[in-house]
């Protein structure tokens, strides 16, 4: 099992979870986070004032797979999540020890 963590723009997270999805996967945890990579953030304007926005708005979403879905599933995050700008984000792929269904006590890939 692997745990799959996406950084993708805000604006793509309909999209995004419309092909997971389309392509069998039921469980996302989604997160609004916040932060920077190459983009180093960005000078807005406001009410005349030039201020520096550090941090960039971001979703993180959480996806548990078992190790043959691992693959399809980063592809469809990168191939619909790609604007061609920078930030358009990051795949981190997570080896996952264990899973287990708080309601049954299921484990394992049959939890996820």
């Amino acid at each position: 099992m692997k745990l799959i963590e996406a950084i993708i723009k805000p604006f793509k997270l309909d999209e995004v979870k419309d092909a997971l999805n389309e392509i069998g996967i039921e469980g996302i945890t989604v997160s609004e986070v916040k932060g920077f990579g190459r983009q180093k953030g960005h000078t807005e304007l406001y009410r005349g004032a030039e201020y520096v926005v550090d941090f960039i708005p971001k979703i993180k979403m959480e996806i548990a797979v078992s190790d043959d879905l691992v693959g399809k599933v980063v592809e469809t995050i990168q191939n619909v999540a790609k604007t061609g700008r920078i930030g358009d984000g990051k795949i981190f792929i997570i080896p996952l020890e264990e899973a287990v269904r708080i309601r049954t006590g299921e484990k394992g890939s049959d939890a996820i």
